[in-house]
């Protein structure tokens, strides 16, 4: 179990990195050594102070050993793969095992031979490493090279642009650098130089800017977070045990004042140092956080721990943390001082576990399908939360008397916690949702949704009027005026969800726009009817085509299937009177879905050459719009808005993010109006 944990964590806090760092460089070469056998080499050059672990651990035990795969119809294998260089044997605490790993210069070889040496072959290597230091470890990551064996000489398969945009389309694989320049009718080319965004024809219309809005409901969600979390059975019996050892004995007034507010310092610290790792570790490309939020596979994972997290706190069972880690945080609170009033509040956070993890989880999962800066945007959440309870055990520790004011600890906590519940619930149904929008099967329809959720609703309406019952709830409580009242708040919301059954031109529940699927996949309207009447391209150079033949301009619409703000754009700024008119007769919309997991034709799938000897795959859809809008408009973030003109040219300032509807008719009037203007 601990070394599971360990291995969890670990892979979790490499899921939420912000910017690329390298410290193991690669060269592929291949070596012929006589009688028609060869070598293929890869040499890693290791950074000083970091490691990759050799090929041949245990991969059970947890750490991710190199493997090196070199493929080709053409040829067969020698043996097994050899590693030499700098290696070094220790035991690892963390895993729980022996582990060899190399640094330095480290060369691996592979052994083959052709099996038609007068044709030649061309020889590609898969090379899969992780990187650590004895601090973090880097994201597990996957390398492709290729080189080209002509008789007995071995030759790169690199090749000049023009050669590569001329290639027989046969091909299945390109090489394309993010540096060359490709033809803009190349449709199967990424690079466009005439969608040069730096330099637009006119600068008219909203410019894009730091969602500082975003920031700070973020933060408002983490502080509400921390406030009902407070009023849990594993925190709220916590207050007047933790403010106790502020009064007890105190004979120095300024002492007791100094180390209260020194209590509620550290409480916030910790918080926010939860969310120091996912800024620190770095090595994951830079579109990885819409690959995670749209991932199918995390998305039900999701879903099943929201599930997890809710039969938790209906009392089915409770989810802590190994004893070992409390007792040892108590445990240190002895030393007194700074640091004991740090292992104090350390205590407190880890004994309330059982409770604020599954609140903390909810805002993971929230943060971790945002398609903003999710590092800065989970301290924010982290930060919230943290001051919400510095803010309560601060000045209860500051002013004791406070705590006769505050409601015995009694039933009413675990009615809290079964609230919670059914909010995570609820919850969870939103994960499931962009795995069914991401997968393309459309099974769970916006009627089914909001059906679903009046159930829950009316469920937790029940328990608070104490027709239901969960393990922990007293039999014989009597149902005070506090349950009453929430429960016709319940049964309120069921009225509201209830709207969103009955067809309309206009989308309703505006509340939940984001979370509830979007308006076009719904029994009332098949997918396959548009967004709002509208039927996009999903082809960006396909936009072009017809925008040449209807002389308007692209609107390119940067979205994905599992994009929140995308679905608010749609459903409460395109609708508007003032807007959808625009966009139905004075643009050609291009859609490009950069979570689209379709796989694209196989002369169309593409590798993209990142340098350094690293190869970047575009195999689906998605794939290639994802890289298509990184390269060309240095940007990664959904919904992301561009208006070009049919020759390709970008026409104003693009814009990101969700905005109100006067800044997006400002973007697309200015736009088109110039474009007339120079027509």
């Amino acid at each position: 179990m601990k070394k599971f944990l360990l291995l969890f964590f670990a892979v979790v806090s490499q899921l939420f990195f912000s910017q690329i760092e390298k410290h193991v460089k690669l060269n592929y070469d291949i070596k012929s050594i006589g009688e028609n056998q060869y070598e293929a080499i890869i040499t890693a050059k290791i950074d000083n102070g970091w490691h990759i672990y050799s090929k041949d651990i245990d991969p059970e035990v947890g750490a991710i050993p190199t493997e090196i795969k070199i493929t080709s119809k053409d040829i067969e294998l020698i043996g097994k793969a050899t590693e030499t260089g700098k290696k070094e044997t220790s035991f690892s605490e963390a895993f729980g095992a022996d582990l060899t790993t190399l640094s330095g210069n480290v060369i691996f070889k592979q052994k083959f031979k052709l099996k038609n040496p007068e044709k030649g072959s061309s020889v590609a290597a898969e090379f899969t490493y992780q990187t650590c230091n004895d601090k973090v470890c880097l994201a597990p990551e996957t390398l492709e090279f290729e080189k080209k064996i002509e008789g007995t000489v071995a030759t790169t398969t690199e090749t000049s642009t023009e050669e590569t945009l001329t290639k027989d389309s046969t091909k299945t694989t390109e090489n394309v650098s993010l540096a060359t320049t490709l033809k803009e009718e190349q449709h199967d080319g990424i690079k466009v130089n005439s969608l040069d965004f730096k330099n637009p024809l006119t600068d008219c219309g909203t410019k894009t800017t730091e969602n500082r809005e975003s920031n700070l409901w973020i933060f408002i969600l983490g502080f509400i977070g921390g406030l009902i979390a407070l009023l849990t059975p594993c925190v709220f019996p916590m207050i007047p045990l933790t403010v106790s050892f502020f009064t007890k004995g105190q004979k120095d007034k300024a002492k007791g004042k100094r180390d209260a507010l020194l209590y509620g310092f550290f409480i916030l610290l910790i918080f926010v140092l939860l969310s120091v790792p996912f800024h620190i570790i770095d090595g994951i490309s830079g579109n990885i956080f819409n690959q995670i939020s749209t991932n199918i596979w995390l998305n039900l994972f999701f879903f099943a721990i929201f599930l997890f997290f809710a039969l938790s706190f209906f009392g089915y069972y409770d989810i802590t943390l190994p004893s070992w880690v409390a007792n040892k945080s108590a445990k240190a609170e002895e030393a007194g001082g700074l640091i004991g009033i740090f292992f104090m509040a350390l205590t407190l956070v880890i004994v309330s576990f059982s409770c604020t993890g599954p609140i903390l989880g909810s805002l993971l999962g929230g943060v971790a399908s945002s398609s903003q800066n999710v590092p800065l945007l989970l301290t924010f959440a982290l930060a919230g939360f943290g001051l919400s309870w510095a803010i309560v055990f601060g000045l209860l520790a500051l002013f004791p008397q406070a705590l006769q004011s505050l409601p015995k600890s009694g039933g009413w906590m675990n009615t809290v916690k079964v609230v919670l519940g059914f909010i995570e619930l609820a919850l969870a149904l939103k994960f499931l949702s962009k795995a069914d929008l991401v997968s393309k099967t459309f099974l769970l329809k916006r009627e089914l949704f909001i059906g679903i959720w009046i159930v829950i609703a009316i469920a937790l309406a029940l328990y608070l009027f104490g027709k239901i019952k969960f393990p922990h709830d007293d039999k014989n409580e009597k149902i005070s005026t506090t349950r009453k009242i929430l429960g016709i708040l319940s049964f309120g919301f069921v009225v509201y969800l209830v709207q969103g059954l009955i067809p309309a031109e206009r989308p309703k529940l505006q509340l939940l726009s984001g979370i509830l699927p979007p308006i076009n996949v719904s029994y009332f309207h098949d997918e396959k009817d548009g967004i709002l009447g509208m039927h996009p391209e999903h082809d960006f150079y396909k936009a072009i085509e017809l925008a040449k033949k209807e002389n308007k301009p692209v609107l390119i619409d940067f979205t994905g299937y599992g994009c929140e703000n995308c679905r608010k754009m749609e459903e409460f700024v395109w609708s508007e009177p003032d807007v959808l008119p625009t966009l139905q007769n004075e643009v050609v919309l291009a859609s490009l879905y950069v979570d689209d997991k379709e796989e694209l034709p196989e002369t169309q799938q593409t590798k993209i050459d990142m340098g350094n000897g690293q190869m970047k795959k575009v195999k689906t859809i998605g794939d290639k719009w994802s890289m298509f809008q990184q390269v060309n408009f240095n940007n990664n973030s959904q919904p992301h808005y561009v208006l070009v003109t049919p020759e390709g040219k970008v026409i104003n300032t693009p814009v990101s993010g969700y905005m109100p509807k006067e800044d997006f008719k400002k973007f697309l009037d200015c736009g088109i109006q110039f474009y007339k203007n120079q027509k």
